[in-house]
């Protein structure tokens, strides 16, 4: 457990220097559902490895052990964890959670108010113009999901661009790239690690756009120079919308756009493969030895017990044998007054 209840924040730390480096090199559909896997696993390893550090502080409370039956001096014998390391955890684990919660809070929030907005938009169909001057397309998660442009940013675009600006919003609906955006931001809350993790997710999701339009008009360019006009249009407008085609990085996806498509590698997605297995089985391996650890001060306590009781007159209620009962289901004993 020394060292392998360390192993899930070392990988969140290499995922999250490398990753958004990768990502914007590969293939964008493949390198969301990555970041989504990657943010997930470390998430739990973070939270895990921060349960486990609490643990060994919490278990040596003479009250909680006295619940457990285990000896604290046992714990701390056999315990490599240092107790301001374990009060440390404990408090950021707390933390964690918290910022968690009142994460989910705001999603839920925002999740309704979305779908408030779409049933309150006129029509039925997937499109939704609105008299409005103001520069604006975004894409509107529900059931269904709307696309809403303004009539100021359709004045901005050709013909051939307003394709491209439907295609692209129409993409982020039918990705359901909203569900990845909501991952990202509660596992950053819940790990603060993963937050430039959680930026890079959001570039590649508008990515992942930008390339399926581009297959859908078949002009690269085209795509490319919708994004570059929408971008400048609404350079002044005020109001925020995730699912838009003038989010992210827009200068680097126009280059990407004008760029060739990008090609598979399979080597990143490989490693980061690596990695998660490496955080997982760690974690597995931190558990396994906590576990070990609590059962030997059991054992431990146990025997002080009969040590105790070999003095002392037989109790058929609180004999040896009825303190030094097996701990995993494994084993095997009988009870013998």
């Amino acid at each position: 457990m020394l060292i392998s209840v360390y192993v899930p924040f070392a990988v969140t730390a290499v995922l999250t220097l490398l990753a958004p480096r990768l990502a914007q090199r590969l293939t964008p559909r493949p390198a969301a559902w990555s970041l989504a896997c990657a943010a997930l696993v470390t998430a739990a390893g973070w939270a895990g490895s921060l349960a486990l550090l609490a643990f060994t502080g919490i278990a040596q409370i003479p009250q909680v052990a006295a619940e457990g039956h285990w000896s604290v001096a046992a714990l701390r014998a056999e315990d490599p964890v240092y107790a301001v390391v374990a009060a440390a955890s404990a408090v950021v684990l707390a933390a964690s959670v918290v910022s968690l919660g009142v994460a989910s809070f705001r999603q839920v929030r925002q999740v309704a108010r979305a779908r408030r907005e779409c049933a309150g938009l006129r029509g039925d169909t997937e499109l939704a113009v609105l008299d409005d001057d103001t520069p604006l397309a975004f894409a509107l998660p529900g059931t269904p999901g709307r696309i809403v442009v303004s009539r100021g940013m359709l004045r901005c675009l050709g013909d051939d661009e307003r394709e491209a600006l439907l295609a692209h919003e129409r993409a982020h609906l039918r990705g359901r790239h909203h569900l990845f955006l909501s991952l990202w931001r509660l596992t950053a809350a819940l790990n603060p690690l993963l937050r430039p993790l959680a930026d890079t997710g959001a570039f590649v999701l508008e990515r992942w756009a930008d390339e399926d339009a581009a297959a859908q008009v078949g002009d690269r360019v085209v795509v490319a120079r919708a994004v570059g006009r929408a971008a400048l249009a609404s350079a002044g407008a005020s109001r925020p919308a995730s699912l838009a085609v003038t989010g992210g990085e827009v200068p680097q996806r126009v280059r990407a756009l004008l760029a060739p498509p990008p090609g598979g590698r399979s080597l990143p997605f490989l490693a980061g493969a690596l990695l998660l297995t490496v955080c997982c089985a760690s974690l597995a391996n931190a558990a396994s030895d906590s576990d070990r650890m609590v059962d030997n001060a059991k054992r431990a306590q146990c025997a002080v017990r009969v040590g105790a009781a070999s003095t002392a007159p037989t109790d058929h209620r609180h004999g040896p044998a009825f303190c030094c009962r097996p701990h995993h289901r494994g084993e095997r004993g009988e009870h013998r007054p």
